[in-house]
């Protein structure tokens, strides 16, 4: 994982350097801590100049500092994981496999083709000296954040970087689509003093558009958000990047739409295991739960044993000399999404190696009352014997003495109890369960001092809330109980699996509940394929410059492309039944998947959003609705 930047100045009225100032260069090394390096380029015929940065997150092969540049002046940057597609040895480095097989491409349409195999998150800025041409675009999914800003008529400066600061000063920026590849001709802009991009759109299997009413709608998607100066066109030729998934199954039964109308949801039917068991004990429905456990198990696989596991870059530590450290953690709420990650992370981490559980929770105004949502959690531990008595913390925080019954939020009770889930399943593996307790005080500093611009451009009361709870989770700083003692704890694993894409695709949101009520199956499936169509916008590329900035990987096993492709070829009916109440119908087939791997607990507690689980939605307003502006997003000066 890697922090990226690339300025380009196409006029002498402004320098590259005009445009690179040290907050930005500060925010890039906290996501590449191992390597930091600039590279220059100025062209006088015709004339422009281009800054590349590269700061680097040593996580496989061999070290290798960016950015890359070979014989031919060609430049690389590149930031992100090849799991499948490109052939990469266990030795080798992907970001040095890449610029090779770029190196051997001789036309656009090889370029495509490369792109279009990878399999695995990316973002990734090419400078192809030959024919003055700057590549540039993210994944299908856009799982790594890059951003584009534009100067103003007059100065023709163009910045792209992984993250940016929140200034007034500076021109707004955005997230870069991740609608395909984006080629700029230097040469072109110098020559013409204007900006220009062309555009390799990814090309959509489900659509009943035509080829050209599909190039209208992105271009028109896209355009709309630029200054009026900035021109994006289509790719003379028409070429696409190939999809990396397969198309969404839109088929409908009549049973579902005869079950559509009529819901129980609110009925009687009580949430149970028994409920589980009865959709198991059909065969057809236990091998397609089967099928995707084994799709799912394969996508973390890759994201927990492609990680280096040689000397330690910080200490120098040797494996096998010292006790091992952690070097995967879970964003945990003990949810099913968090659970099921987990419980298949322990197939695959070495036993000698233990995983660290991340669980953040908010202070609350006042010492917690077991009602509500709370209530229910612990009532559903009783149930199934998993409830135990509060660990013995000591001198956490001169500021809440030794209340810590503040922390007690729904995801602090639940992740308790996933946690003795996970002991059962392995008692050989060490579990850190690190208990992340975060202040009103802390919270408002480390927003203000590094989280507004990780947000940044995004910038919603949803936004605040669960960049905020993501970054101090993703931060591992806390407390985990050593022999009965609640002892300090900072986690060192680089590499951090999140849950995110599980709710997008199995329909776990109330919001798909109500589309369910008020559209039938017809009428969710739309939703559904919105959620996933928007999700580099919403969640993923906000999530990676969070989790990043901790010198950290983010991984997301939901949106691994086999996994994806699978959910896809299923109706709706085989991934949710919303016909059923909270803590079974949503997600149906992860918590039968979870069930079948012998997570009973988590297999029914219903969906919980981390806003308010972990209680940050309740610390600060009441008020506020998750799309408003935030207010405290808004630089303090």
């Amino acid at each position: 994982m890697c922090g990226i930047c690339c300025v380009v100045a196409l006029s002498g009225q402004s320098t590259v350097y005009d445009h690179f100032n040290e907050d930005l260069h500060c925010l890039l090394r906290r996501r590449g801590p191992d390597s930091s390096q600039q590279l220059i380029k100025t062209v006088c015929e015709p004339s422009y100049e281009c800054l590349f940065s590269g700061h680097v997150l040593h996580l496989r092969g061999q070290m290798t500092p960016q950015p890359l540049e070979d014989v031919n002046n060609n430049v690389f940057l590149w930031n992100g994981e090849v799991f499948n597609g490109v052939h990469v040895g266990d030795s080798e480095n992907d970001t040095e496999v890449m610029f090779h097989h770029l190196g051997l491409c001789s036309s656009e349409a090889d370029i495509l083709s490369l792109f279009s195999s990878l399999r695995g998150p990316w973002s990734f800025i090419y400078y192809q000296a030959s024919g003055h041409s700057l590549w540039f675009g993210r994944d299908y999914f856009g799982r790594r954040s890059l951003l584009w800003q534009f100067s103003n008529v007059n100065d023709n400066v163009f910045c792209l970087s992984s993250v940016s600061v929140n200034s007034e000063s500076c021109n707004q920026c955005q997230e870069v689509p991740a609608s395909g590849i984006f080629k700029m001709d230097l040469k072109d802009c110098a020559t013409t003093q204007s900006l220009s991009l062309t555009l390799f759109p990814w090309k959509y299997n489900c659509t009943e558009k035509t080829e050209e009413e599909i190039f209208i709608d992105v271009l028109g998607q896209i355009s709309k958000d630029l200054p009026n100066h900035i021109t994006v066109r289509m790719n003379e030729s028409k070429m696409c990047l190939s999809a990396p998934v397969t198309p969404l199954n839109r088929t409908i039964s009549e049973a579902s739409v005869e079950h559509a109308s009529t819901d129980s949801s609110d009925s009687s039917c009580t949430v149970s295991i028994q409920t589980l068991e009865g959709y198991l004990a059909e065969e057809r429905k236990k091998i397609l739960v089967h099928q995707f456990i084994d799709v799912l198990d394969e996508a973390v696989r890759k994201r927990v044993l492609l990680l280096f596991r040689g000397e330690d870059q910080g200490t120098r530590e040797v494996e096998g000399v010292c006790p091992r450290k952690a070097r995967v953690a879970v964003l945990f709420s003990g949810g099913v999404d968090s659970m099921v990650i987990a419980a298949l992370a322990d197939r695959h981490v070495p036993l000698e190696e233990p995983i660290d559980l991340l669980n953040v929770a908010f202070m609350t105004k006042e010492p917690t009352k077991r009602t509500g949502a709370t209530k229910s959690c612990v009532s559903q531990e009783m149930q199934l014997n998993l409830h135990h008595g509060q660990e013995n913390h000591k001198d956490l925080n001169a500021e809440i003495g030794d209340d810590l019954s503040r922390f007690d939020v729904p995801d602090r009770i639940t992740g308790r109890a996933g946690l003795k889930e996970l002991e059962a399943l392995n008692p050989s593996r060490t579990w850190n369960f690190v208990e992340i307790n975060v202040t009103l005080k802390e919270l408002k500093e480390m927003r203000q001092q590094f989280i507004h611009n990780l947000i940044y451009p995004l910038d919603t009361v949803l936004d605040d809330s669960i960049g905020c709870a993501i970054w101090f989770a993703s931060r591992g700083q806390g407390f985990i109980n050593k022999k009965g003692e609640m002892k300090p704890y900072k986690s060192p694993a680089k590499v951090v699996l999140t849950g995110i894409g599980a709710d997008e695709q199995l329909a776990g949101y109330s919001r798909h509940r109500v589309c369910f009520k008020k559209c039938g199956p017809e009428g969710l499936n739309k939703e559904l394929e919105m959620e996933l169509g928007r999700i580099s916008s919403r969640n993923l590329g906000r999530d990676d410059r969070i989790i990043g900035d901790h010198g950290k990987e983010a991984r997301f096993p939901f949106m691994d492309e086999d996994v994806v492709s699978f959910l896809n070829s299923l109706p709706i009916s085989e991934k949710a039944d919303l016909t059923l109440p909270r803590g079974i119908g949503e997600k149906l087939i992860l918590r039968l998947g979870a069930k079948e791997l012998g997570l009973t607990a988590a297999s029914i507690l219903p969906k919980r959003a981390v806003q308010f689980g972990s209680r940050i939605a309740k610390l600060e307003s009441n008020n506020e609705k998750a799309y408003h502006t935030c207010s405290r997003l808004k630089l303090l000066q």
